[in-house]
């Protein structure tokens, strides 16, 4: 059954090598009980160890079942002592913070025996050896003799072939040894026993056979067994410990020693309860600066204009620092880069097509609060004293148009985020409103323009309520005369013009301010009209005569009489021309005046032919809707070659970006301080496992002479720090969640915000895995040198 074949075995200490086996070969039968006698330093101890699998040969071969283990690696050891050899040490080798049933059952839970059949088992052999009444006890609170009973049915709890016992009765007195004695000869009766004892009383008394060793040499063998070849059928069952089998055992091992453990955990979540305070003020203010922006953004509209800024180019890290040839700022070269600003691809032209705006026309409206055009119009608008009209410089007056929700100007916007001061919101098309500033005030040009007395110290709602203005159409407006188009009428005296029937009246409905909370407004101070007045004059414009003949006439303004920019050979400049134009605008920049057009272009934009808007605001309902009305903007570039897109700006979320940038880097620069702390922690865990795994030294012996691989030893110690950091994260984040009340109240009193700190559930569960992992990292160098320790010399570990 067991064959030592030759086998040597030597230890080298420095320069000095000692032989502890030399050339020495035995057999042994099936179920015999072998006493090995010899003085020490004999080589018997290291014989036993051989033959268990604990310690290696040097040559030779050691054959079991008729095979060979020359060719073993380690996880074949591994598995031949949890399923083979059974150990029965001189001091017993119990695990302290095991109960004896538990102890019993380890070599089973390697062999992956299931719980039921392990305890069935347990039970058996503890009956069997006379412990069934202390099965619940601790090794601590047995007797010398209960606890070498305890390591007998250690033994026999795996079935092996072969118990190995090194002075099994060395520690006992006389009557507890003869107990011990007579159990273990018992045991014989099936299976082969080997036993180291300095005591040849005690072999001749009781074993079958002895074996005499002397300097490493077989010297004596009072019954040989007869080698036998037999045909090799040995199989090995692998074994294997689960993580949950790890984690009890480190369990139970950091359950004896809970002021450590504790203080440890403590110690090793301060990073964490620092990090997890600096995210909770992150996250808090965060939503604060959010809910802040949402009311006082929330109105800022998302544009689109015929140029456009492509954020997703300029935005991009060292934009700025760059040129699109990756040339650095301040280059100390001495050269000279020519550059055309007009190909710079951060700016993006947008050609904006009556199939564009239908497609903005069909935009769900329950998302928007209004929608405003900006439109490169001049509108002929005059107003009168009641003895003369004159034109209204509409630039001047600073008119523009307010946002509308649809076509019929239904309009929620200004009732939203207006105050109405006087008078009424506007009801139809012809009606105006004024726009003051926070503090009722208006610039003086505009008052001029629009004919009040911008001198006096203040001007009465009653003043402006009910003023009426004439809106006069190109057709009536303009004459031909000659080739060129002039002004009908005088121009220090238009009433024939603001007197007659096609003139439309407007008049101010009301005057309106931002409301108070709303820290910023989308119009500036002037007089605001709807975009279906735009779009009349507009229409009936775009029929009239003068523009008709301006698209007739390429080369000259066909009211001023000029020649347009570039047209060569061409110096015509009748003085028929009128000097004074209408002046005009929208509010959202200035505009060419006719007199002033340098282009056919601008002319015909000047004289109101231009249908497609300059630029069109978007107002969202809200952020949530702003998101929505965003994705159906992109959705028109889905598949669109990039010069044919349409870029827009959305301010609101560049702020939102930009604050949100601001603090994500101070949160990062706050997280790295705090993180100092976690690599001092990192190091304290390792120390801590180092300092584990040498007062676990002989439970790392006890378990790989079970059975247990390097790895499950690794697996214990890495389940250990499993369980610390576990207990680190979960009161760190407990820690950090009651330090929020205060942290809040502190806050409150000197900022008077509410509820700033607050802890994310996603980010505490982030901060438990990384306390885990962290602690895992730590102990992973301890944990793999406690893989590699000897299980012979930890055996021998006080």
């Amino acid at each position: 059954m067991l064959q030592l074949k030759n086998i040597s075995k030597s230890y080298t200490t420095g320069t000095f090598t000692q032989t502890a086996l030399d050339n020495i070969s035995l057999s042994f039968r099936k179920n015999e009980f072998v006493a090995i006698l010899g003085p020490s330093g004999s080589g018997k101890t290291t014989c036993l160890n051989l033959v268990g699998g604990l310690d290696q040969y040097d040559s030779g071969d050691l054959i079991i079942n008729g095979a060979s283990t020359k060719s073993f690696k380690d996880s074949d050891w591994d598995a031949y002592r949890n399923n083979s050899v059974g150990f029965i040490f001189q001091s017993y080798n119990l695990i302290s913070h095991l109960s004896i049933t538990d102890n019993v059952e380890m070599g089973m839970t390697l062999s992956g025996v299931s719980a039921q059949a392990k305890h069935q088992k347990a039970v058996e052999v503890l009956e069997k050896v006379g412990l069934k009444d202390h099965m619940h006890k601790k090794p601590g609170q047995l007797s010398g003799g209960q606890m070498q009973r305890v390591a007998i049915a250690r033994a026999l709890a795996n079935d092996p072939d072969i118990i190995l016992a090194d002075e099994p009765t060395g520690a006992l007195d006389t009557a507890t040894s003869a107990q011990i004695m007579d159990l273990i000869k018992e045991i014989a009766k099936d299976k082969l026993v080997i036993m180291v004892t300095h005591n040849p009383e005690l072999a001749e008394a009781y074993a079958d056979r002895v074996v005499q060793f002397k300097d490493g040499k077989v010297i004596s063998d009072s019954n040989p067994a007869v080698e036998v070849q037999t045909e090799s059928n040995y199989r090995l069952k692998k074994t294997a410990m689960s993580y949950w089998t790890a984690l009890n055992l480190s369990g139970r091992n950091i359950s004896t020693k809970k002021w450590r453990t504790g203080l440890t955990a403590f110690a090793s979540s301060i990073g964490i309860i620092g990090i997890a305070l600096i995210l909770s003020l992150s996250n808090g203010f965060d939503k604060q600066i959010k809910s802040y922006e949402s009311g006082a953004l929330s109105n800022f509209p998302v544009t689109i204009s015929q140029m456009a800024a492509n954020l997703d180019l300029a935005m991009q890290p060292g934009a700025h620092a760059q040129d699109r040839n990756n040339r650095t700022e301040f280059t100390k070269a001495a050269e000279i880069y020519p550059f055309d600003p007009t190909s710079n691809t951060i700016l993006h032209n947008n050609t904006i097509t009556p199939e564009y705006l239908s497609y903005l026309d069909k935009i769900d409206a329950s998302l928007l609060d209004g929608v405003s055009y900006s439109r490169q119009v001049n509108l002929n608008i005059l107003r009168s004293d009641g003895q003369t009209a004159v034109p209204v410089n509409t630039s001047d007056a600073n008119f523009m148009s307010f946002p509308s929700k649809t076509a019929s100007f239904s309009s929620t916007y200004l009732e939203s985020y207006y105050d109405l001061l006087a008078g009424s919101f506007p009801a139809k098309p012809t009606d105006l409103v004024m726009v003051v500033d926070e503090y009722n005030r208006m610039n003086v040009t505009v008052l001029d323009a629009l004919g009040l007395d911008y001198k006096a110290e203040n001007i009465g709602f009653d003043q402006v309520l009910g003023k009426t203005f004439k809106l006069i159409y190109n057709d009536d407006y303009y004459v031909k005369s000659g080739d060129l188009f002039r002004i009908n009428g005088n121009t220090s005296d238009l009433s024939n013009l603001y007197n007659s029937g096609n003139a439309v009246e407007l008049k101010i409905s009301g005057i309106i301010r931002k409301q108070e909370d709303s820290p910023m407004s989308t119009m500036s101070a002037g007089i605001a009209y709807s975009d279906v007045l735009a779009q009349d004059f507009i229409s009936k414009a775009q029929s009239s005569e003068i523009v008709k003949a301006q698209e007739a006439n390429d080369k000259m303004n066909v009211y001023s009489g000029k020649v347009f920019a570039g047209v060569p050979g061409f110096n015509f400049s009748p003085g028929g021309g009128f000097a004074m134009g209408p002046g005009g605008g929208m509010g959202s920049g200035a505009l060419t005046d006719p007199m002033d057009a340098t282009s056919k272009e601008d002319a015909l934009a000047a004289l109101g032919a231009v249908a497609i808007p300059a630029s069109i605001s978007l107002y969202p309902k809200d952020f949530d809707t702003k998101e929505a009305i965003v994705d159906y903007l992109d959705q028109w570039n889905v598949g669109k070659p990039t010069e044919q897109m349409i870029i827009y700006t959305d301010l609101a979320a560049m702020v939102t970006n930009l604050s949100s940038g601001i603090m994500n880097g101070i949160t990062l620069v706050l997280v790295a301080f705090a993180s100092i702390s976690l690599v001092v922690s990192l190091i304290m865990i390792g120390i801590i496992t180092y300092i584990s795994v040498l007062e676990r030294t002989k439970e790392i012996g006890v378990l790989r002479a079970l059975g247990a691989r390097k790895k499950d030893i690794t697996r214990v110690f890495n389940a250990e720090t499993t369980i610390i950091g576990t207990l680190s994260g979960l009161l760190g984040i407990g820690i950090a969640y009651l330090l929020t009340i205060p942290t809040n109240m502190i806050i409150k009193n000197a900022t008077d915000l509410n509820n700033v700190a607050q802890l994310n559930p996603v980010h505490a569960l982030f901060l438990i895995i990384l306390s885990v992992g962290l602690t895992i990292l730590g102990g992973f160098i301890p944990a793999k040198f406690a893989a590699k320790k000897d299980p012979v010399v930890a055996l021998r570990s006080e």
